[in-house]
């Protein structure tokens, strides 16, 4: 199953409108904070991406809230369910604060 993190900040317009997108569509996420986690800010900093939310996936990243990003993951997980690939074996949801840097 793909990975999907937002990283956000508290209240974040553009964090909460990118869950509220990924929820619509059924896509399973976690989030974390970027407030708690000055290393990954550093590193995010150092990619260019600066704009909250970040979400990261297996295979891409952005900053902001992107619906054409959004929609084109969406294509591209309902692709590869399609196909068999990253099917995941719990229903749909996304997952609160997994893990903490």
């Amino acid at each position: 199953m793909m990975k999907i993190t937002v990283w956000e900040l508290p209240n974040c317009v553009q964090c909460n409108q990118t869950k509220r997108e990924f929820d619509k569509l059924g896509i399973q996420y976690q989030t974390r904070q970027l407030n708690r986690s000055p290393k990954a800010v550093e590193r995010f900093k150092e990619m260019g991406l600066i704009a909250a939310p970040i979400v990261e996936t297996d295979d891409r990243r952005w900053s902001g809230f992107r619906i054409n990003r959004i929609r084109d993951l969406d294509n591209h997980l309902k692709h590869e369910r399609d196909l068999g690939i990253n099917v995941p074996l719990d229903p749909i949801k996304h997952l609160d604060e997994v893990d903490h840097e």
